[in-house]
């Protein structure tokens, strides 16, 4: 059975190395992305069960990068945005983010929101029928 895999969106080095370390003990995949281009050029060649999301970053930043997403029709994994700013909540609604989490977080909570968003490292969150 296929990992679910997961694209880590952030700029901190120390956040992407703990959040990987995190899931994949907990069995997901993930790939890293310092910035929102990155991450685009990640999402050309994979299809990732979530994309965890900073929103401020350099070159590209977390509202340039899910403006991309729906210009490209490529905005398809649910999305749990990770802010330090205070209105992360407002944020999050605005860029129709599944849930959201602030700065900084408690990892039992993070992994909680990655698996109801993917059903778990091994989940079926879309049921096919038929």
């Amino acid at each position: 059975m296929a990992e679910r895999l997961i694209l880590v969106v952030d700029d901190d080095p120390d956040i992407l190395q703990t959040l990987a370390l995190c899931l994949s003990t907990e069995g997901y995949r993930v790939l890293m992305a310092s910035n929102g281009q990155e991450a685009l050029d990640i999402l050309s060649k994979e299809q990732p069960a979530c994309i965890l999301l900073d929103l401020m970053m350099p070159v590209m930043d977390g509202w340039q990068f899910v403006a991309e997403l729906e210009k490209r029709g490529m905005r398809h994994a649910p999305l749990l945005i990770l802010s330090a700013d205070r209105s992360v909540q407002g944020h999050a609604v605005k860029l129709h983010a599944n849930d959201y989490l602030a700065k900084p977080f408690d990892l039992d909570e993070l992994l909680g929101k990655v698996h109801n968003l993917t059903g778990g490292p091994n989940g079926h969150p879309h049921r096919r029928t038929g």
